[in-house]
């Protein structure tokens, strides 16, 4: 008999159905506690949509907690217990877009402590967790420092946390490939 993974790790290029893939990883008449990184900007209607189109898209009776900070994610994963609802985040990259922006993309102040608590806190997640995080290392190497930053340390914290899940994904063009 194949046991559940307890932590899972979607990873996909941008509209592979990663999120979607993600979700339905967990669909079901459980409650799920769905982690939003993502940082509202109300100037922004293009990216208000796409919070907007994910939200719509989730089962009334899932419990949305947006945790913009970068502590706030790792602070939620440490407080779960095996008996907490399932927990999906969505996702990894967007939440590195913040901790970036919060060292103002300056390759020496980048955010590695706020990357490791990260990491550790999935590591002692103790409800079923699914991670939905961007693969970006596939493509050309990006012109602009800030480009190459993101690259490299999303590749980095994509690895780290794929070496604490039992299931790794990868979603190409909506198709999910199994690594692990």
């Amino acid at each position: 008999m194949e046991t559940q993974p307890r932590r899972t790790l979607v990873l996909g290029g941008t509209r592979s159905g990663k999120s979607a893939h993600a979700e339905g990883l967990l669909r079901g008449d459980t409650p799920v506690d769905y982690l939003a990184t993502a940082r509202r900007d109300p100037g922004d209607t293009e990216w208000s949509a796409r919070i907007a189109e994910h939200v719509a898209r989730r089962p009334a009776h899932w419990r949305t907690v947006e945790v913009p900070g970068t502590a706030d994610l790792a602070n939620h994963l440490r407080e779960t217990h095996p008996h907490s609802p399932p927990v999906l985040v969505d996702d990894i990259a967007t939440w590195l877009t913040g901790a970036l922006d919060d060292t103002g993309w300056d390759r020496a102040a980048c955010p590695r402590a706020a990357r490791a608590e990260l990491v550790a806190a999935v590591a002692a997640c103790r409800a079923r967790l699914v991670l939905v995080s961007a693969e970006v290392g596939l493509g050309v190497v990006p012109s602009t420092s800030a480009g190459r930053l993101f690259r490299d340390e999303l590749g980095a914290l994509n690895a780290d946390l794929a070496e604490q899940c039992d299931e790794v994904l990868l979603l190409v063009a909506g198709i999910p490939l199994r690594l692990r």
